[in-house]
């Protein structure tokens, strides 16, 4: 099973990108069980965490990142978002969209959607 994730691809220095977390309907039944996020992957870097968000929209930020992404996510849809803007080239990699069910921990990750940003 895995999360559909979309939006990636090529942008310069300061631009955006809207990056797409689909979760497929037959599996996620308990959408608003599942803390939703987006992690990332830069080349010859361990992957870490973007953002995440709860089903009632508590959301957390890695410093890098805060106050230039933003994290949604539409529950009736059982979709999630990550808003990007000023981007960087730092900010170049594979970034993953995950699921987390809040009470049993049980994980899914979807297939990786690249970001690169040209400075």
């Amino acid at each position: 099973v895995q999360l559909q994730a979309s939006g990636g691809g090529l942008v310069q220095a300061g631009g955006s990108l809207r990056l797409s977390c689909k979760a497929p309907g037959s599996i996620f039944s308990t959408y608003v069980q599942y803390v939703m996020g987006w992690y990332r992957q830069a080349p010859g870097k361990q992957r870490e965490l973007v953002a995440t968000i709860s089903s009632g929209g508590d959301r957390d930020y890695a410093d890098s990142i805060e106050g230039r992404f933003t994290i949604s996510r539409d529950n009736s849809r059982k979709t999630t978002w990550l808003q990007m803007n000023s981007l960087n080239a730092e900010d170049t990699g594979v970034y993953l969209c995950n699921a987390r069910h809040r009470t049993n921990g049980a994980e899914f990750w979807g297939q990786g959607t690249q970001v690169t940003v040209s400075s």
